[in-house]
Formats: C-alpha cells, sequence, structure tokens
C-alpha cells in the first residue's frame, strides 16, 4: 500500500469511529424501545458489543502495554516485554479492572440515558479514533518496523485540515439540534485534548515512542475517559 492510500486511510480513522458510535447508539435505543430487558441486561449486551466489534485487538494493546509499563524496566526492556505472548499479572489485573469500570459506566447510563445520550455515544469512538491518528502524526516510533510505522508513513500536511472539518461539521450540527448539547461537545473534545496531551508524554517516556500496543492501550484508555465524561455529564448537566 503506498503513501497516498496510507495517508487516507489516517484520515477515516473519526470516520471509523463515528459509525462504531454510530451501532452503539442505535444497539441501545433498540434495546431500551422494542425490548423487554432490563437495564443490567442492555449493558451487559452493550459491554459485550464494545468488546467484540473491535475484535478485541486493542484491549490486547491495553493488557501488552500494561505489563510493560508495571515492569518499571528501562524502555528496551519494556519493548521486549510487549512482544512476549505471554500474559503476565499485570496484565490480567488492568483489564479486569478496566472492563469492570467500564461495564459499572455503561449500566449507569443505560438507566440515565434520555434522548441525547444516543449522540454523546456516537461521539466517544469518533474522538477516540481521531486521538489515535493525531498521535500517528505527532509521536515518534518506538520501533524501526511494525504498525505504528506502516501508518506513519501516511502522514500528510492537510491531515490537520481534515481532522478540523470533521469537527466543524459536527459542531455545527450539533449546534443545529441544541445550542446546550455544543458545550458538552467542548467538554468531550477539551477532555481527549487535556487527557491525550498526558498520555502522550508518559508513552514518550516510558516507550520511548508509540508502537502498536500503545496505539490499542490509548484508544482504549481514552474511550474510557470519554465514557466517563458522558457519565459526568449525565449526573450533573443534563438534569
Amino acid at each position: 500500500m503506498n503513501r497516498f492510500y496510507i495517508s487516507h486511510a489516517l484520515k477515516t480513522f473519526p470516520l471509523l469511529g463515528l459509525l462504531q458510535g454510530a451501532i452503539y447508539a442505535s444497539i441501545l435505543f433498540v434495546l431500551q424501545s422494542y425490548t423487554p430487558l432490563s437495564d443490567i441486561m442492555i449493558a451487559l449486551f452493550l459491554w459485550l458489543v464494545l468488546i467484540f466489534l473491535s475484535g478485541g485487538i486493542h484491549l490486547d494493546g491495553l493488557i501488552d502495554t500494561s505489563d510493560a509499563y508495571f515492569s518499571y524496566r528501562d524502555v528496551g526492556k519494556r519493548l521486549e516485554i510487549m512482544q512476549d505472548p505471554r500474559v503476565g499479572a499485570f496484565g490480567v489485573l488492568t483489564i479486569v479492572v478496566f472492563l469492570s469500570v467500564r461495564f459499572v459506566i455503561l449500566y449507569e447510563l443505560v438507566t440515565m440515558a434520555v434522548l441525547w445520550t444516543y449522540l454523546m455515544v456516537v461521539l466517544i469512538p469518533f474522538l477516540g479514533k481521531m486521538l489515535l491518528g493525531a498521535y500517528l502524526q505527532l509521536l515518534p516510533a518506538a520501533r524501526n518496523s511494525g504498525m505504528a510505522v506502516f501508518f506513519q508513513h501516511g502522514k500528510s500536511s492537510t491531515f490537520w485540515v481534515t481532522y478540523g472539518i470533521y469537527l466543524g461539521i459536527i459542531g455545527i450540527v450539533i449546534a443545529l439540534l441544541n445550542m446546550e448539547l455544543l458545550g458538552f461537545y467542548f467538554i468531550l473534545i477539551s477532555s481527549m485534548i487535556v487527557i491525550g496531551t498526558f498520555l502522550a508524554g508518559k508513552i514518550k517516556k516510558n516507550f520511548g515512542g508509540i508502537t502498536g500496543d500503545t496505539l490499542g492501550a490509548s484508544s482504549e484508555g481514552m474511550e474510557l475517559v470519554l465514557w466517563i465524561a458522558v457519565w459526568l455529564l449525565h449526573s450533573f448537566a443534563m438534569v
């Protein structure tokens, strides 16, 4: 695949996230509106969809990155640990805590869901995938080969313009629907930027750059942060 196609693939990352979000929101709406399932069963179904729709590949990156990070070794050793196919104790603990927190947040959202919840759900993977594209543009690769290096061949000077257009179009649509929701949209974007900047610093310091695993972990971590942000908006703003 040449640079032209890789560049266009990078620019479609947020659109893929938008599609994922539409699937999540549609499933949530259908289950709540047309089935007799309890809130906890709806949350469980959505929780499983989040895992299976991605094929678990990003969760695998989260496990490997956690094992490497919590080893407290030097950068070179951490990169070796991430390539080890075996799962360590820290990887297991991380994935158990991560999935448990996500299930609780999903359950809480199901119990509090209102009409605008579905729009917020759509935005979560959209912004999560946007973070991946930004990291591939901004951060160095930790290795000379691998998935991160492959996608970095698609770096483009028009990348940020494309992402800015995506954010602008969605902002206009939200403003036309409800001006109050525009504030929520800015909160989610701000959360992505602040937490994303913090994670980028951690990645550079502890791994020397990005790998396929750290990208997967960042995507899962950022989406969880955004799920929590949406839950907080429901708890304190959407009254």
